[in-house]
């Protein structure tokens, strides 16, 4: 999902507007492929939506067994704080909530 950044103020936004969807499917699909192996990708459903992260996360996790989000942490003691997107759906999903956190580099 995405959400252009400066929309809601005054300014203009500061990023391209045209988001290329289709070239986004792509790029996840060849993540995923990298991540996983081809088979256990394919079986992956995926979605590209325009709106906030939270909103978006909350209502495809309605009458969901789980709902599993990564956390970006930034090392140090920032690493020991979630995200505020990962904190939120915590506070307010529906169904339980995992939080997977990459490894230490």
């Amino acid at each position: 999902m995405w959400e252009l950044p400066g929309l809601y103020g005054w300014s203009g936004p500061t990023v391209d507007m045209d988001v290329d969807e289709e070239e986004t499917r792509q790029k996840m699909s060849q993540e995923l492929t990298d991540v996983l192996d081809a088979e256990a990708a394919g079986s992956v459903r995926t979605h590209v939506v325009h709106g906030n992260a939270v909103d978006v996360l909350l209502r495809a996790a309605e009458g969901a067994e789980v709902l599993v989000v990564g956390s970006r942490g930034r090392g140090g003691f920032a690493r020991a704080l979630l995200g505020s997107v990962s904190q939120h759906v915590s506070q307010h999903a529906s169904c339980p909530v995992v939080i997977v956190r990459s490894p230490k580099q």
